[in-house]
């Protein structure tokens, strides 16, 4: 290889900066008719490097190969979980032939990176494939794990590109390989692939070498999230994007508003394995690491500059996204909490609470030894940020209305920060989703509430924040939210209705009930039965036919309506015959097409085995009741 004072090496390094530059600088201002010109001026240079490379090769009386790239047995993709690691195989790589392989190859892999940014993939394949190639005389060393690393994460997102996620597999794992290798053999801050071509006076500190080097790791392991992920193992997945994480923290090395979205987003993984101080830490370190993004621009500001505006835009949505994740956090943590401690009913088993409160010492005690053996983020300057605003929020499950409460006003608070950014007026969807989530915090609050009184005003509650945007919602344009909304309302009713009877009971039987409390009982159930067939009637066709077949999708929900349309027709309080006479033969009809559906559709009976099993008795002993009333009144007239 020529002296690296050489003239002619000099004019080698400075085409290499020259191609750096184009790529990393003048390409972002190309214009949008010619996008790739400086990448295509950088290509030029690379090939001229190679030539040149090959030419000081043959000048020293090395073998030519002929070509750009010379013709080179091509090298097979390796398996998925074979990692050819390079070690302990062929030249050092500080050799005369490890050095010059090695130069070789990192200018094959940055003319495959520029093929492919290019969109040339099959071009680029080859390129980082003869790199790959050059590196099969190299035993893995300081002077060339970095590129060893680099062409087989490139090679990875090439193959998860074109959905080969195996491919792509064995191509990342190889290169996490020979990063766990190397640290454990040698771990000193590798050269980087750019100072192949860098006189010795701009040579890298260790410090920078060390930074790109773990970076370069660190995608490594964000592609294999990405892998597993696509390949169903989502457990890996989270372990690889929690390390992800913690590394680009600890080197320093993330966006901040992006870094709170993704750990907001790992935290919903963590909450629907009931992984709660996993969810907690990921939401937490969230919040923080979203704050150093700065304080959003006022809308003065916001107005006056585009810049502002968009970011005034982009940070109000991301802290609106992390707010929701929050919300989903509590939610979850009520109602995981109420299916531990509900009876067979659905209400709260006050063994099962004493028991569980006697257990909860050591449960907290246990809590602090996994805390010390989880994955935390953050360094000195943000932990005690990130704990701090872990302990507004337990990660328990609450045990009684107090601890419940508790953790309802933290997931209320980040309803109203949520609905600051996601309101009707351009978010239709969100909106009510935010709004919904509310309402079913309210119900799952409503479990612990002991006062029954009280219960039913958390029920009134959600109706009241649930019905006027239900009216509003254009019925053409938001059928599935309104069938949503229509359903949720009738069950909130049917709630608020039990409720009432319950105390009415407690103070006189169902037959001497003073007028305002059969009043007051006839509208929550009315009110019920209407949006329970409303519902109903959504699924009809133009015409008001109501379907053969029900979609799967609303198998269940338009069988559970018709059910509880019968229920709640039978329980209707009237003293007039003749009204009772039709409320029972309303329910009778509803009763009778769950049976028939089941019997015309059998595979539907599994959905509402409890309803169908009730249906057919009340189809048997309804009639009887219908004639004895047909009779009482027959006698009276």
């Amino acid at each position: 290889m020529a002296s690296v004072n050489s003239s002619e090496w000099r004019a080698i390094c400075d085409k290499f900066t020259n191609a750096q530059n184009l790529t990393d600088v003048e390409s972002r201002n190309d214009p949008e008719n010619d996008p790739y010109r400086s990448k295509y001026k950088a290509r030029e240079l690379l090939r001229e490097i190679y030539c040149s490379l090959k030419s000081f090769e043959a000048g020293e009386g090395e073998e030519e190969s002929g070509g750009e790239s010379g013709e080179q047995r091509p090298v097979e993709p390796p398996e998925s979980g074979q990692a050819d690691d390079g070690f302990g195989q062929g030249f050092s790589g500080d050799t005369p032939e490890g050095q010059r392989a090695a130069k070789l190859g990192a200018v094959e892999y940055y003319l495959g990176v520029n093929h492919v940014d290019t969109e040339e993939l099959s071009a680029g394949q080859e390129h980082l494939m003869n790199c790959l190639k050059q590196l099969e005389t190299c035993r893995v060393s300081p002077e060339n794990v970095s590129l060893f690393i680099h062409v087989r994460n490139q090679l990875g997102i090439l193959w998860a590109g074109r959905d080969e996620t195996e491919t792509a597999q064995g191509f990342l794992e190889t290169a996490e390989s020979v990063y766990q290798r190397y640290m454990k053999e040698d771990g000193s801050p590798p050269t980087d692939m750019t100072e192949y071509f860098t006189s010795e006076e701009k040579l890298l500190t260790h410090q920078e070498r060390t930074r790109r080097f773990e970076m370069a790791y660190t995608h490594t392991l964000y592609y294999l999230a990405q892998v597993y992920k696509n390949l169903g193992q989502n457990e890996r997945a989270a372990t690889y994007c929690h390390s992800t994480l913690q590394r680009q923290l600890q080197f320093n090395q993330f966006s901040p508003i992006e870094w709170a979205l993704n750990a907001a987003t790992l935290s919903q993984y963590y909450i629907t394995k009931g992984r709660y101080m996993e969810g907690r830490h990921c939401l937490a370190a969230a919040t923080v690491i979203s704050g150093l993004a700065g304080e959003i621009p006022s809308e003065a500001a916001a107005q006056e500059n585009e810049t502002e505006r968009d970011r005034r835009e982009q940070l109000r949505e991301k802290r609106a996204e992390i707010a929701r994740c929050w919300i989903k956090y509590c939610l979850n943590v009520l109602q995981d909490a109420k299916k531990q401690l509900e009876d067979n009913i659905g209400e709260l088993d006050t063994d099962r609470q004493e028991e569980l409160k006697r257990a909860r010492r050591q449960e907290e005690d246990e809590e602090e030894k996994e805390r010390k053996s989880a994955l935390l983020f953050g360094s000195e300057d943000t932990f005690d940020s990130i704990a701090s605003l872990e302990e507004k929020v337990s990660c328990l499950f609450p045990l009684d209305f107090t601890e419940a409460r508790a953790v309802f006003l933290v997931g209320q608070n980040y309803v109203a920060q949520a609905k600051e950014h996601f309101q009707m007026d351009g978010y239709v969807t969100d909106h009510i989703e935010i709004l919904q989530d509310h309402s079913s915090l309210f119900r799952a609050l409503a479990f612990f509430e002991e006062d029954l009184e009280r219960r039913c005003k958390m029920h009134k509650r959600r109706v009241d924040m649930l019905e006027p945007v239900f009216n509003d919602l254009n019925s053409q344009y938001f059928l599935m939210i309104r069938r949503q909304l229509m359903f949720e309302l009738a069950e909130t009713y049917n709630e608020m209705m039990d409720l009432k009877l319950t105390l009415a009971n407690r103070q006189a039987d169902t037959q001497s009930l003073d007028n305002h409390t059969i009043k007051k009982f006839n509208h929550l159930c009315s009110a019920s039965a209407k949006f329970f067939q409303m519902f109903l009637d959504s699924l009809r066709s133009p015409e008001g036919k109501a379907p053969e077949h029900l979609e799967e999708e609303v198998l269940r929900p338009a069988l559970v309506a018709r059910f509880r349309v019968a229920r709640l027709h039978s329980r209707l309080i009237s003293s007039v015959p003749s009204v009772q006479l039709e409320n029972l033969n309303k329910a009778l009809e509803n009763y009778k097409y769950v049976v028939q559906y089941c019997e015309t559709h059998p595979e539907a009976a599994a959905a509402v085995a409890t309803e169908l099993e009730l249906s057919t008795e009340m189809v048997g002993l309804l009639p009887l009741k219908i004639n004895r009333l047909k009779a009482r009144m027959a006698s009276n007239n």
